[in-house]
């Protein structure tokens, strides 16, 4: 499975319980996480996140005054092995796609992962994946 997807990315105080506030929000909701990445400063924290329902969570952040950036990335279902990401990669630069950044998680003993990709040509990369019957 190869898709274009919508990531959220929100805006949050870089302190203890904000993330958990979150999470009980899109839980109450029935709003699952497929991905989440974060990056802090000192003072704030940039969640990404990869939603099933991205539409309702944009409106629950908007409505609580949460800034909130929308983007398409790629979520890509690929084999957890050695050198699968290197073949994305390399298709991908063969192709002058740029990998604006990346975020992966899998069970080491399952032998599928899921990779997000923020790139700087969605609809060329997708292509691209989806040839590479990944």
């Amino acid at each position: 499975m190869i898709k274009i997807v919508t990531q959220l990315a929100i805006f949050i105080e870089n302190k203890p319980g904000t993330l958990a506030s979150v999470c009980d929000v899109l839980g109450r909701e029935k709003i699952n996480i497929w991905g989440l990445a974060t990056s802090d400063t000192t003072d704030h924290n940039v969640v990404r996140l990869v939603l099933s329902d991205p539409a309702r969570a944009l409106e629950i952040f908007e409505e609580r005054g949460t800034l909130v950036v929308e983007s398409d990335v790629l979520m890509v279902e690929n084999r957890n092995s050695p050198g699968a990401l290197v073949k994305i990669a390399k298709a991908l630069a063969k192709r002058k796609i740029n990998i604006d950044y990346a975020y992966l998680a899998s069970h080491p003993g399952d032998t599928r992962g899921l990779l997000i990709l923020r790139v700087n040509n969605p609809k060329a990369a997708l292509s691209v994946l989806k040839a590479l019957k990944i």
